[in-house]
């Protein structure tokens, strides 16, 4: 992998630990809403799905290594047993599907495969992953931890469309950096 990779990686990784810094509203049942989630749809849309993947595990395991990156100055392996445990460990796949999505929809408008890479891999599967985990931890079924998120959908679209515009407006003016479309990567 070259060293351009690897730096694009860390600095991704990074932004998924900046974006926890914002101030994350916390809901009773153990789930915080932060722009975190904004943070992985960039890595796939910008990076690509392995690149991007890489990126949200590389913060997945700064976490599980103990740095206080997620919302709450949260961190360690106490997090791996808590209400979000599945939206943690599916960052990486929702990554990995939203920058396969960008990448293999080349003939689409990429605003327009950013928007549904976000959608289809950092909604859709994050959901299905992170409710999995929180009915488990939780000890409810499916559709009871599925009503307890179902409000957090309006703004994590909003997140999407916030994700396929900064990757349409990187794309006009640096196409090279979007590499999920770069031919140089």
């Amino acid at each position: 992998m070259s060293e351009r990779n690897i730096v694009f990686i860390a600095l991704f990784a990074a932004l998924i630990a900046a974006l926890g810094l914002i101030p994350a509203l916390k809901l009773p049942f153990g789930v915080p809403v932060t722009a975190q989630s904004l943070g992985v749809m960039l890595c796939g849309t910008i990076l690509g799905g392995k690149r991007g993947a890489l990126a949200a595990l590389l913060f997945v395991l700064l976490v599980a290594v103990g740095l206080p990156l997620l919302s709450g100055g949260r961190g360690g392996l106490v997090v791996f047993v808590s209400p979000s445990v599945g939206f943690l460990v599916g960052f990486p796949v929702a990554a990995w599907v939203t920058g396969t999505v960008v990448e293999r929809w080349r003939t689409m408008h990429i605003g327009i495969a950013a928007l549904l890479g976000s959608l289809l891999g950092s909604i859709v599967l994050l959901y299905i992953m992170g409710i999995t985990g929180m009915s488990i931890v939780l000890d409810k079924s499916f559709y009871e931890s599925l009503l307890l998120m179902g409000w957090f959908i309006p703004g994590d679209i909003v997140k999407a469309v916030v994700a396929s515009a900064i990757t349409v407006g990187l794309w006009n003016t640096r196409p090279n950096s979007v590499l999920s479309r770069s031919t140089m990567s």
